[in-house]
């Protein structure tokens, strides 16, 4: 119950008042259909609730209880003005039949769109959304001081955040996360914080599981939200079969379950192109301001989101040449958003912004002559039109058939004669007819184009900025933006714009039109026919997802391993280029769990920096851990190190093949160990000798994860592999490597590894079949040598190597060497 209410003030309450007060033709949108009352709603109570978030924490005070004391008082505000005349009264629309439509698209998306995944772990953007999210929910701020980034000494720096020589960010806390001032420790993600604070809100709800459900609220929202903007254009038939198919649709279900802004932008952007028709074409006053905060939000969202608002600005411009007079209640808001989002881009964000700004600068002359040019022509035209009633008669008469013209010319230019070369890469070339084959069929792509042609002739001027999106999304999107097969459930470019579209359309096209008699039944049964076919379609490609979960069970790893760090400890994190996925764990430790975490900013730290710096960290920490797999060369007789733990687990992650349809679902591993670094240790009259597989993680560099086979642990080399060697007494005159070729297969290369001990040559070795003993004599100058380094020698191993996926056609796509079990030297 309580968290029923909570919901109700954060997605219900605010929006109700607003959307009741008796002002600007209270009446006109009560006489909307009871749903579409309901959906307004719940999109002005999100607008309210993230506007309210954003200010909040950019001023350093969110709190979801001060969140929720504020939309309560917004909702108080409006019962106050409005001296208690919230209730709609009689020209409010009773619900009907039509209310079983989005009740039956929730339901739907309920059923497909959940359970989320699992991730939230870093190195990809779906991981840096929901740290973001969760920071703002537990840190209340946008821009975080983070106390051990501001506690390092900066004669620690190049250990942990070296600088990168941009004037954007100094260096990076994690993947995602920018360090903006090393002195004060100031972090701030990477992307627009819109997607993060509706994280945020979830996370208030529900927790974690409260987070990872915000995606497929917002699918749930953006299926909706095509729905209610459709059926306003093509009636309700055609509007909820489009709404369907975008339900089935495989790009639809993944995205609703893996965080994305996508499904965001789905959601706010159909809901503005609605609000935008409500206000200029019927003239409802009230969806003004509704349409110009919309808009305004998506510049916090994600850059891609001004080709939505460069949508409603051409429908805007060509309406006005049309006769259409704009509202200053949509631009006022929009205007202060947009001046808001500049200052937001170029100031906390400029390290995302950094590579339009780039492009923008580096345009020649030439571009910004074209760019005034279209303003001037447009400025002029505007001024001009309504002393010439001729002019605005043929831009009305002729621009939805320029329009569709341009669209289907560049479509059939695209599909059936665009080819590489030259400058154009073959991904670009074969952008639209990769979309076409792989995600919705040459079939709903024609007849898209067949539909847009038909209804922009007929319905253009109803809602010319929901006609205008598809080409200009269209055009950007297929020109030459990277749609590479490589993973099919992936490519999420055109998730929020093209993708409902292209279904919408062709299901208008189907249903839309309104005929009489057997042309009527002729239209609905070929209608029926090709939904169904395409339908069915979507529905064989999304199934095997649907009992899918990426990244099960990651959670409750990520917890055990944060019940044993304490908050007084410190963990240092090998580097992302240290070959292991360790990294990504660090990052929820430290915006999740809350742990005092430092992420190394290379596999080879400097030993001697590292030793002053743990020698630092012992005054602060009770204890100062490392967390590693086998890719940093750490060691030093500086410094001692104890092992504490060691795990190693899988989870689910879904085949991702090049040019083929993902097939099967994989499993991710993940090894790593825990350390504890100690003063140094004694190592007079030691031999050494490594049990490969065994707490080595900090003895092994660029060697494939630990594997166990007949109760003997191992791990395969790769092509270039390293054994840190901790003790080299000056007697030492043998290397003895236990070594196993793995059963090569005939079409690979034979075993050959070559070894070098201290930069020195020891021999070449041919490994066979089966565990052997093989050993290779140390020269006595050699050994002398490597005794009198400080610091801990190498044994490198250099082998040939071979793709099991490449000569046997399996899933495993690593490159081999041999099988290592054990290393002395003696």
């Amino acid at each position: 119950m309580r968290q029923f209410l909570i919901l109700l003030l954060i997605c219900w309450l605010p929006g109700a008042a607003l959307f009741r007060l008796p002002w600007m033709d209270r009446d006109r949108r009560a006489s909307l259909d009871a749903e579409e009352r309901v959906f307004w709603a719940v999109i002005i109570s999100l607008a309210v609730s993230l506007s309210v978030l954003l200010v909040l924490a950019a001023l350093h005070r969110y709190s979801f209880e001060r969140l929720l004391t504020a939309n309560v008082l917004v909702a108080a505000g409006a019962l106050v003005i409005s001296r208690g005349r919230l209730r709609l009264g009689p020209a409010a629309r009773r619900p009907g039949l039509t209310v079983a439509l989005p009740i039956l698209l929730i339901l739907l998306g309920v059923w497909r769109f959940f359970p989320p995944s699992e991730y939230i772990i870093g190195g990809k953007d779906p991981g840096v959304y929901m740290n973001s999210g969760i920071q703002i929910a537990q840190r209340g701020t946008l821009w975080y001081e983070d106390p051990v980034i501001a506690s390092l000494p900066p004669g620690a720096w190049e250990l942990f955040q070296p600088w990168y020589g941009r004037s954007a960010y100094y260096s990076t806390r994690f993947m995602g996360f920018f360090i903006q001032d090393p002195d004060t420790g100031v972090v701030v993600s990477q992307f627009p914080h819109l997607f993060p604070a509706s994280i945020a809100l979830g996370y208030g709800v529900d927790g974690l599981t409260g987070a990872r459900r915000v995606t497929g609220v917002w699918a749930v929202l953006g299926v909706l939200a095509v729905y209610f903007a459709s059926t306003r254009l093509f009636g309700r038939r055609a509007a909820v079969l489009g709404a369907v198919l975008l339900t089935l649709h495989v790009v639809q279900v993944w995205f609703a379950r893996y965080p994305n802004t996508e499904v965001v932008m789905q959601t706010l952007l159909f809901a503005a192109f609605l609000a935008y028709a409500r206000a200029h074409v019927d003239e409802d006053r009230f969806f003004g301001p509704v349409a110009g905060v919309l808009l305004g939000l998506l510049l916090f969202l994600r850059f891609d989101a001004v080709l939505g608002v460069a949508a409603v600005v051409a429908g805007a411009a060509a309406a006005a040449l049309h006769g259409v007079r704009p509202r200053a209640s949509m631009w006022l808001p929009f205007g202060a958003m947009a001046v808001l989002g500049a200052a937001y881009t170029l100031g906390p964000m400029r390290g995302y912004a950094e590579r339009p700004i780039i492009y923008l600068t580096n345009l020649p002359w030439t571009g910004y002559a074209a760019l005034a040019a279209v303003v001037a022509a447009l400025a002029i035209a505007l001024l001009a039109a309504p002393r010439m009633p001729r002019l605005g008669a043929a831009i009305g008469r002729w621009l939805p058939t320029v329009a569709a013209l341009s669209l289907i010319a560049g479509a059939i230019y695209a599909l059936f004669f665009r080819v590489p070369g030259g400058r154009l890469a073959a991904h670009d070339a074969d952008a639209l007819r990769t979309y076409a084959d792989f995600y919705v069929s040459l079939p709903a792509v024609l007849a898209a184009l067949a539909g847009y042609a038909l209804y922009a002739r007929r319905s253009f001027w109803r809602a010319p900025a929901f006609f205008l999106a598809v080409p200009i999304f269209g055009f950007f999107f297929f020109y030459k933006i990277h749609v590479v097969p490589e993973h099919f459930w992936m490519a999420r470019r055109f998730l929020a714009v093209i993708l409902p579209m292209t279904l919408v359309l062709a299901a208008a096209l189907a249903f839309g039109d309104q005929r009489a008699g057997r042309r009527r039944f002729l239209q609905w049964t070929v209608g029926l026919l090709f939904i169904g076919l395409v339908g069915t379609q979507y529905q064989r490609a999304s199934r095997p997802i649907l009992d899918h979960v990426e990244y099960a069970g990651m959670i409750p790893r990520l917890e055990e391993l944060a019940g044993r760090i304490a908050d007084d400890e410190l963990v240092i994190a090998e580097s992302r280029d240290a070959g292991s996925d360790v990294h990504v764990l660090a990052l929820p430790l430290a915006y999740i769990y809350n742990r005092n975490v430092l992420l190394l900013a290379n596999p080879t730290p400097d030993r001697e920096t590292l030793a002053a710096f743990l020698e630092f960290a012992g005054s602060r920490y009770r204890r100062v851990l490392f967390l590693g797999s086998g890719g940093t060369a750490l060691l030093s007789h500086r410094y001692g190190v104890r092992a504490l733990a060691s795990e190693q687990f899988q989870v689910p992650e879904y085949d991702a093949p090049l040019n083929a349809y993902p097939r099967f679902v994989t499993l991710k591993e993940f090894d790593y160990g825990l350390y504890e670094f100690t003063p140094p240790q004694p190592h007079d009259g030691l031999w050494f000798d490594l049990d490969v597989g065994v707490r080595d993680d900090l003895h092994v560099v660029r060697f494939h994860a630990k594997e166990e086979t007949d109760g003997r642990t191992f791990r395969w080399t790769q092509a270039q592999s390293f054994v840190t060697v901790t003790v080299v007494p000056p007697g030492a005159r043998q290397a003895t490597l236990w070594m196993h070729n793995g059963g090569r297969p005939p079409g690979a290369p034979p075993a050959t590894i070559r070894v070098y001990f201290h930069g020195e040559p020891l021999g070449t070795v041919q490994v066979e079949d089966g565990w052997r003993e093989y050993r290779l004599s140390i020269p006595a100058a050699v050994a002398a040598r490597a005794a009198e380094v400080d610091d801990p020698v190498e044994l490198r191993l250099v082998t040939t190597t071979w793709n099991p996926q490449v000569v046997l056609g399996t899933p495993d796509d690593r490159e081999l060497g041999v099988m290592l079990d054990r290393v002395t030297i003696r």
